[in-house]
């Protein structure tokens, strides 16, 4: 499995840096949902790609795991003010379903959508490169319901608002268009170490 560590270029000093207004949870991880954890079991997840692609698709528990493993060890930023480093998560790049679906030329932006009816927008560039995954496990084991199980989006380098649990499918579309928090207020990108946490930061 292809590990991606955090990425390199923000200050490390002696010890891990924290984006500004941040705290280290250390070994908390703080629940915070937008919805009620929905019962959703692993044969009852789907994952779908459409709208400006050359082919629509979605994938089943055992499609998704037949793609090549990937996986994430970093740090991740909640806009709510904690921070945690080292956490590891495992799945599979979003690069290797795009390449399957093949986004059209014209595509800028994404919308992720959960099971549970949650969205919010993305730049398709934070997608792609490496830099998001779907992901189903968490330091080894299954992701729990509450942190977004049995798979979510994880963009480790925005505010994890963007990162939407129980992970449902994408809309690829030519431009952007706000999510459920985006439309109440939230920044539409959501850049940490830039403190864009609200509209107009």
């Amino acid at each position: 499995m292809h590990i991606t560590r955090g990425f390199t270029g923000r200050p490390r000093g002696t010890g891990p840096a924290l984006p500004p207004g941040q705290y280290d949870a250390r070994d908390d991880w703080p629940v915070l949902s937008a919805e009620v954890t929905p019962e959703l079991s692993p044969a009852e997840w789907t994952f779908r790609v459409d709208g400006l692609v050359e082919e629509p698709r979605t994938w089943n528990w055992e499609e998704a795991h037949r793609l090549p493993a990937s996986g994430y060890e970093g740090d991740i930023h909640c806009v709510t003010g904690w921070s945690k480093f080292g956490v590891r998560f495992s799945g599979v790049s979003l690069d290797a379903f795009l390449d399957v679906v093949r986004p059209h030329g014209s595509a800028t932006h994404a919308v992720a959508y959960a099971h549970t009816g949650y969205t919010t927008n993305l730049p398709l560039a934070d997608l792609t490169g490496g830099r998001a995954w779907i992901a189903w496990e968490y330091d080894g084991r299954p992701l729990a319901p509450e942190h977004g199980g049995p798979a979510r989006l994880v963009v480790p380098h925005l505010y994890f608002w963007k990162s939407a649990k129980w992970i449902a499918g994408l809309r690829i579309l030519d431009h952007d268009e706000p999510g459920f928090w985006e439309s109440n207020g939230y920044h539409a990108r959501g850049n940490p170490w830039e403190e864009q946490r609200y509209s107009g930061d």
